[in-house]
């Protein structure tokens, strides 16, 4: 393979964002203390780390001034903008009078923020735990399905990804993100609906929708015939951006509740418009969940995730003592209040629907031109493109995706990847991003396919 070349004929939009000149420790400084200080379990990526130091909107910069296309979004955390100015100037003014206080005492914004935040749900869904991450914000909504049901069983799907702690490690079925260790028992992995490799073989619509019909089958072998709950992203996100046949959902959801079990919609990385037809990822596929989990975009870069579920579910939480220490900060609600007010205002959602449309048409126009390219999939600003060998055997291109995400970032360009062979580009960029943004990803996409494909 030849060499990575530094720039893309398609020029990186120039942003009127001035970064300040940077003074802190250089990028040798900052790897060799992180090697030595922290947990070897802390990985970077790259062959050669990018040391990040300033960011403004859907743009980041290094601490040499190089200005970068962010279209991984920290991991799809950033919903609105990095640094937005409208957030940025409330959450200052916030740490200004009070960083933190417990919910044992009353404070404004956390009961504004959950009364907000009920007026954006399907209906029903009204009441509000707060927590600090995505897996914190799953593992309350295990628990409260076992209370509220009085069973044990959770079903998730195969290629999933629920969060990091023990707990949510064993409701992750992708191998990559599992440690060898015992997992707490009573969870189950279900057939997921993953058309481009069916688990059964089988093609959509022939295949009279057997992996979703499968899920009663591990009901009746695999459990005492009654479950708890399932839980699931509407579009798996480190599993490789993967969408389910529109009828997926609908079946699971009717049989999980005919064994005795709620449905609990994993919405950490499709909340928040981005998506862009719908608010949630869950109502592209035409069903309400009875619970909905959320981080990440959620606060725009805060650490806040959140669980929203109805009243009777969450009744029997108010039988013992619980606590969750940093979840209902006031700097975190605030920034959460003002991250839902800012989607609003600068119509985030709709930005995500028509430049998530013109992004993908784009990456569709790559797919002809490129034999790597098995498969663009997703729907508004959540996109993957599958990289395969062959399209015929679909042989995961593992390396060839390593390494065109290397020359993308040469080229200013910050991709993710994701799947359980590690061969998916994963596109999910701040919503804010403009079609000029799009032709620059696009064109750089492009020339790194192209190198890597000769």
């Amino acid at each position: 393979m030849s060499s990575p070349k530094p720039a893309t004929r398609t020029p990186l939009p120039v942003s009127n964002h001035k970064p300040v000149a940077y003074d802190g420790p250089s990028r040798d400084e900052i790897l060799a203390l992180r090697r030595q200080y922290l947990n070897p379990g802390i990985v970077t990526y790259y062959k050669e780390p990018i040391c990040i130091v300033e960011g403004h909107m859907q743009y980041l910069w290094d601490e040499t001034g190089k200005q970068y296309l962010d279209a991984i979004a920290g991991i799809v955390t950033v919903s609105v903008g990095h640094c937005h100015p409208k957030i940025t100037e409330r959450v200052r003014e916030q740490v200004g009078k009070l960083v933190h206080t417990t919910t044992i005492y009353l404070h404004p914004t956390i009961a504004v923020y959950a009364r907000e935040l009920a007026k954006r749900m399907p209906d029903g869904l009204e009441v509000s735990y707060f927590t600090s991450s995505g897996s914190e914000a799953n593992d309350l909504a295990i628990l409260m399905a076992r209370l509220h049901t009085g069973r044990h069983e959770i079903l998730t799907l195969r290629n999933c990804y629920h969060g990091g702690s023990q707990s949510t490690m064993e409701l992750t079925a992708v191998g990559t993100w599992k440690y060898p260790v015992p997992s707490p028992a009573g969870v189950t992995h279900v057939p997921q609906g993953y058309c481009y490799r069916c688990p059964f073989g089988l093609s959509y619509p022939a295949c009279d929708m057997k992996c979703a019909y499968a899920v009663e089958d591990v009901i009746r072998y695999e459990t005492p015939g009654e479950v708890a709950g399932f839980i699931a992203e509407p579009i798996q996100g480190v599993g490789g951006s993967v969408l389910p046949p529109p009828e997926f959902f609908g079946i699971v959801y009717d049989i999980v509740r005919k064994y005795g079990g709620i449905c609990i919609s994993d919405e950490v990385q499709t909340g928040f418009g981005r998506t862009g037809e719908h608010y949630w990822g869950c109502q592209n596929w035409g069903v309400t969940p009875d619970m909905i989990t959320m981080a990440k975009g959620i606060g725009n870069g805060a650490p806040l995730g959140a669980c929203t579920t109805k009243p009777e579910i969450a009744k029997p939480m108010a039988n013992r003592l619980h606590f969750n220490t940093f979840g209902g900060n006031p700097v975190s609600m605030l920034q959460g209040l003002a991250t839902l007010e800012i989607i609003d205002e600068d119509h985030i959602q709709q930005n995500a629907k028509e430049v998530g449309g013109y992004l993908k048409q784009k990456l569709l126009e790559l797919q002809q031109k490129h034999t790597l390219i098995g498969e663009v999939r997703g729907i508004g600003l959540m996109l993957g493109v599958e990289l395969v060998k062959d399209r015929q055997t679909k042989e995961p291109a593992t390396a060839e995706t390593a390494d065109i995400v290397e020359r993308a970032k040469n080229r200013r360009l910050l991709l993710g990847k994701g799947g359980l062979y590690g061969n998916v580009i994963r596109i999910k960029p701040p919503m804010c991003i403009t079609k000029d943004d799009c032709d620059f990803l696009a064109g750089c996409l492009d020339e790194c396919l192209a190198e890597v494909g000769k």
